[in-house]
């Protein structure tokens, strides 16, 4: 079966960990978070994880990546906690060169991503939370019986998950996806097996579910989407409605679905692709503003990014030198490196350039 091309790179983290991540697709950025029980190449080849792929590389560019321990990045690793997994992200999203961009995080993937989205607001555009949580399964596991089960889980991994028979990798698949047919079933549970050692799969699961970003899920800014199956065995469907009442003006978009993870025969499919076609950015839709993205996408520094932010506004320099605590000559020649890298002559066309990339829309208060 042919799969759309993609290109797999390496990049470093924080820790010196390399993390292996990969690009496909054309249109605006879009960057999926850490996500566990996935790896760059065999995903391609599972029923499961190819149709997610192929639809959110239609009209964008995807950016992914393999966890720290898992599929192509560094297998030997010792630490899996919540400030790694957002080092990660930042090492992918700067060795991308990317300034503006939408970001996907899918279950474990949603609390870095929204870690992220709270401390470089100025840089997601919009954010996609699909069957994610407030607070893991250890941090809400309030009673002696729900931290017995959670560590027995775990164990379970360690103890057969790298054994040839699948006895034990079902039972966490008949919990994701329970309405699979056969092929899907046997091809994720293989997937299972091959993306990661047992003992990282459970030291990242076990990081994964002692998240809690309670505090920090009211700080988002940006456009956010949240996802959730309705009857979803893995996260409950109240972690998803409570993800969505902490995000100011978060959309919630319930799906009628069993699975964890959608199944592309199924209705709820059809669903979960008109929420996603509806809020993000599509190339195809949008030349003009596609073309705007990838102008800025392709070499404004931070700095530069913040100015331009407060030049859509039509915020003149001096004010942009107070608030951004620059010299007003300072701020002149960021202003004059913008518009050269944008291409345009005048500042109102570097304005109508911006506001097509989606910039302005802040509050000028």
């Amino acid at each position: 079966m042919n799969f759309p091309a993609q290109q797999i790179r390496f990049c470093t983290s924080r820790d010196n960990v390399r993390i292996a991540y990969a690009t496909c697709g054309e249109g605006p950025p879009l960057v999926r978070s850490l996500q566990w029980g996935t790896h760059l190449e065999l995903d391609w080849q599972t029923p499961v994880w190819r149709p997610w792929l192929a639809a959110l590389a239609t009209s964008s560019t995807l950016i992914r990546y393999d966890a720290r321990g898992c599929g192509l990045s560094d297998r030997d690793v010792d630490d899996f906690s919540s400030e790694r997994h957002v080092d990660d992200l930042e090492a992918v999203i700067n060795a991308c060169g990317l300034q503006r961009f939408g970001l996907i995080g899918m279950t474990g993937g949603g609390p870095s991503s929204i870690v992220y989205a709270t401390r470089h607001p100025e840089r997601v555009s919009h954010l996609v939370l699909y069957g994610s949580y407030l607070r893991g399964r250890i941090a809400r596991s309030t009673t002696p019986e729900l931290k017995d089960e959670t560590e027995t889980l775990l164990r379970l991994i360690t103890l057969g998950w790298e054994r040839d028979e699948p006895s034990f990798r079902q039972l966490y698949t008949s919990q994701t996806i329970p309405d699979a047919t056969a092929d899907q079933f046997r091809s994720f549970n293989e997937l299972l097996r091959r993306f990661t050692s047992p003992a990282n799969a459970a030291k990242l699961l076990r990081a994964l579910h002692a998240e809690d970003i309670s505090d920090l899920a009211p700080q988002v800014r940006c456009p956010t989407l949240v996802l959730h199956a309705r009857e979803d065995a893995r996260i409950p469907f109240e972690q998803g409605r409570a993800l969505a009442a902490a995000i100011p003006n978060a959309r919630f978009a319930p799906l009628d679905s069993r699975n964890h993870f959608l199944l592309e025969q199924e209705p709820a499919w059809r669903t979960l692709l008109a929420e996603l076609q509806a809020f993000l950015p599509e190339a195809k839709a949008n030349p003009g503003r596609a073309a705007a993205e990838r102008k800025i996408n392709s070499g404004l520094t931070p700095r530069e990014h913040e100015v331009l932010e407060l030049i859509a506004q039509g915020i003149d320099n001096r004010s942009i030198g107070e608030r951004l605590h620059m010299g007003e000559k300072t701020v002149r020649n960021n202003v004059s490196n913008i518009m050269a890298k944008l291409g345009v002559h005048t500042r109102a066309k570097a304005i109508v350039t911006a506001r097509e990339a989606g910039f302005g829309r802040q509050s000028t208060a």
